[in-house]
């Protein structure tokens, strides 16, 4: 049961906290580390020698390390200080990238990709329950929104600028600055609350995954899938020229989209922001579909519809699951929606371009998305 607080406390911005600024911060830095290399590590792998399947197994097994690490997080948190794992995961991210640059081969980027793969399960599932922890109940939607502001900013400008400084000044120099930003990040935790270990008045202590949870972790899963493989695969479905702009629409889409679901979240409800932005992601990539047969600037439009449909479902699923069960086994819930989601489409892109080729690829993308759209509908509740 929730507490009532005053409306001018309700109003106020999650901001105020120092923390939860501290936070905000912290993600910033991590997150740059990791989103440069998404669009990088396959064409790094190609350049090696590697096919577009190998290519794509570089950020999936990179997702299914970070998935496996983020499994067992709803037990470590209840062990150990929030402010410790947020740390170890930016400097596990940051530390091994460099080493990507001794080589080529895919024995290499994997193992490199494994190690940060722990350091990123470790960075989303701490940042996002901290966003529950730091903030009152009735300040998340915001709070989740500006959250997805210090991920998207990172998206927004560092994705397109990963495969920019490639062309510009080679592999070896983009891998030393990945890894030191997420290193230097670390520094914003220095007076951070920390947050206890408790359980919720309102809720029962649990480390399993509520069959509540399922239709919003079902939509995010698939709305990832799709953003994984168009992260992967953009790059080399439509022109050079017209990827790396397409990529940051895509970032700055996927932003926005997530900040306004969170201002508009608080007010009219979450589950009212899903079905909408489902099914605008479907369009994005019936268009991205169009882009990829030979029309490179409609991948422009695509990239937009998509990133905010993506981002608007980001933000609606994580508050819908802060509201039906405890904050780190939510978190965990969302962060396995996507980034095993974000694997499985880098991966899965992989193995139907090869098959089909990139036009039926986005195609199939967005009749998958499309269909996911009535899971929206369920009010279950824990």
């Amino acid at each position: 049961m929730r507490v009532s607080v005053e409306p001018r406390e309700r109003n106020r911005s999650p901001l105020r906290h120092g923390s939860f600024r501290r936070l905000l911060v912290a993600t910033v830095g991590g997150f740059a580390g990791y989103i440069l290399l998404m669009p990088v590590l396959p064409l790094w792998a190609v350049a090696g020698g590697a096919g577009e399947v190998a290519a794509g197994a570089t950020n999936a097994v990179f997702m299914l390390v970070t998935v496996i690490t983020q499994l067992c997080m709803p037990w470590l948190l209840k062990r150990i200080d929030h402010r410790v794992s947020f740390g170890l995961g930016t400097i596990l991210i940051g530390a091994p990238t460099p080493l990507y640059a001794l080589s080529g081969d895919l024995w290499l980027l994997l193992g490199v990709s494994s190690v940060r793969g722990i350091g990123f399960g470790l960075l989303t599932v701490t940042g996002a329950a901290l966003v529950a922890e730091l903030v009152p109940i009735e300040q998340r939607g915001r709070a989740a929104g500006l959250y997805g502001l210090s991920v998207g900013l990172p998206n927004m400008a560092l994705l397109p600028v990963g495969v920019w400084l490639t062309q510009q000044v080679g592999f070896a120099p983009l891998f030393w600055i990945a890894g030191a930003l997420p290193v230097a990040a670390t520094a914003a935790l220095v007076g951070m609350a920390r947050v206890p270990t408790r359980q919720p008045a309102d809720k029962q202590s649990t480390t399993t995954f509520p069959l509540a949870l399922l239709p919003s972790w079902a939509v995010m899963t698939v709305l990832a899938v799709g953003a994984g493989g168009i992260i992967a695969f953009l790059p080399l479905a439509v022109g050079g020229s017209v990827a790396p702009a397409a990529l940051m629409i895509f970032g700055a889409a996927t932003m926005l989209g997530r900040w306004g679901a969170g201002q508009l979240g608080d007010r009219v409800g979450q589950s009212r922001i899903v079905i909408p932005a489902v099914l605008l992601s479907a369009l994005g990539a019936g268009v991205l579909a169009v882009a990829s047969w030979g029309a490179d600037p409609a991948s422009l439009l695509g990239a937009a519809a998509f990133g905010a449909g993506f981002g608007a479902v980001q933000n609606a699923t994580l508050v819908l699951m802060f509201d039906r069960t405890e904050s780190r086994v939510a978190s965990t819930a969302w962060n396995i929606a996507y980034d095993a989601g974000q694997g499985l489409g880098s991966l899965g892109f992989g193995v139907l371009i090869a098959l089909s080729g990139y036009p039926s690829t986005f195609v199939i993308t967005a009749v998958l998305i499309a269909a996911c759209a009535p899971l929206a509908l369920s009010r279950r509740r824990s």
